[in-house]
């Protein structure tokens, strides 16, 4: 099962881009909450290239990884990546307004597909205010 969540973010294609794709970026609002953080954060953004991140509760309790390969890579528009033996399609389509980012993913099974469309929208709200705020 696929699901897609989605969020108007009120800047630039650049800036938008620039966070979604660089460890620095990612670190600073790669979080569903605020007693959660992104401790280490890498790219290689090509088609081959791989990415992870590490999310750890603020105190220390509990901690994951997340990985993968990118697998498709067009600048300021998408990006298609494996993770395990699931799939990752982020577009990013520029409107007026704004950047609607667009994640659609491959369900888990350990988690409620309400659980993890709420997880993963509240990641992207929180890049959305980052994004924002750093304008």
């Amino acid at each position: 099962m696929k699901i897609t969540i989605e969020k108007l973010v009120k800047a630039p294609v650049e800036a938008v881009w620039h966070a979604w794709t660089t460890p620095d970026g990612i670190k600073q609002w790669n979080t569903a909450s605020d007693d959660w953080h992104t401790t280490k954060a890498s790219v290689d953004l090509r088609v081959g290239g791989e990415f992870s991140s590490r999310m750890e509760a603020k105190d220390g309790s509990m901690g994951f990884d997340f990985a993968g390969t990118y697998t498709r890579v067009l600048q300021h528009r998408l990006i298609e990546a494996s993770f395990g033996d699931r799939v990752l399609l982020v577009e990013f389509e520029v409107g007026p307004d704004g950047v609607t980012v667009r994640e659609t993913f491959d369900a888990e099974s350990t988690h409620s597909v309400e659980q993890q469309r709420e997880g993963w929208q509240a990641i992207l709200n929180s890049f959305a205010r980052h994004v924002e705020s750093s304008r």
